[in-house]
């Protein structure tokens, strides 16, 4: 299942670039998150902790602090970088004013290095 969730995540991510590319910000961070939110999850069930996604976004936030960040799996930054793009998808799906164009590309990069990592851990030990 990690797996699957992984593929939605890079689908997520090259939909958050296409909509970046197309003058989308709104669209392009809220993909950009759930890039994000999907290796998460994948990354949660590779530790254990779910076999279901999460029921909220703030409860998978939680878990990811929780059992990755604070088990030391993964780097403090993840978590605080997970936290910044929900904001911004928050303000992308219930603000008026767009998310700026120079934030929605910095929400992909985030995005883009967040899905990297979670693939490197997620990666089989070779041998």
């Amino acid at each position: 299942m990690t797996q699957g969730l992984m593929g939605k995540a890079e689908t997520a991510l090259a939909s958050a670039r296409l909509l970046l590319e197309a003058g989308d910000s709104d669209g392009a961070t809220n993909r950009a998150y759930y890039a994000m939110f999907d290796a998460a999850t994948a990354a949660l069930q590779w530790a254990g902790s779910t076999d279901t996604p999460p029921k909220t976004h703030s409860g998978m936030i939680a878990g990811f602090g929780r059992d990755l960040v604070q088990t030391a799996h993964l780097p403090a930054e993840l978590g605080r970088s997970l936290n910044r793009v929900h904001e911004l998808r928050l303000t992308a799906d219930y603000i008026t004013a767009p998310v700026p164009l120079d934030k929605a590309r910095q929400a992909i990069e985030e995005a883009a290095r967040f899905v990297a990592v979670i693939r490197e851990l997620l990666r089989p030990p070779a041998g």
